[in-house]
């Protein structure tokens, strides 16, 4: 955005993202019975390559969550048997959380829901919108992970 553009904008787009982002946790647990970071963990643990598992701050960063966040969420899924902490192999100190048989039978078990899940939400997107709308998220996702508003305060106009 440039300083020329309406201030109102920037606002509704912020809000319009906030609304979709809660809707979007209310309907994944309303129509799947988990939350958006159970989705989210079980999806980044089923990628091939991390069948031995992910450190938990590799975890975290991937998903962009807090620490605190995703350790309530794993005690949940450990709860269920979806998911173990394992001593990491080169760091004794480090655990992976790796999914376990019964986790990967519970994401698959998911997946027609899933798709029909993305479907139902991406109906009014023709491919060619959900991939713009794609490279627009991400875009933004790389800005504001750039913001830096210097000391944390808000700008204050000059007296």
């Amino acid at each position: 955005m440039t300083d020329h553009e309406p201030k109102g904008v920037p606002n509704r787009l912020f809000f319009r993202l906030f609304q979709t982002g809660n809707t979007l946790q209310r309907q994944v647990q309303n129509e799947m019975g988990i939350s958006t970071v159970q989705w989210a963990v079980l999806g980044a643990l089923s990628r091939s390559g991390y069948e031995q598992g992910i450190s938990f701050n590799e975890l975290t960063e991937y998903l962009v969550v807090s620490r605190q966040s995703l350790d309530g969420v794993l005690k949940r899924m450990e709860r269920d048997n979806h998911v173990v902490r394992i001593p990491h192999p080169e760091d004794g100190r480090a655990r992976l959380v790796q999914l376990t048989d019964s986790g990967r039978e519970f994401w698959e078990s998911l997946q027609d829901r899933i798709y029909a899940f993305y479907q139902q939400g991406l109906k009014g997107f023709s491919f060619d919108d959900s991939v713009s709308l794609l490279h627009f998220l991400t875009k933004l996702h790389v800005d504001l992970a750039k913001v830096s508003l210097g000391n944390g305060q808000p700008d204050r106009p000059e007296e």
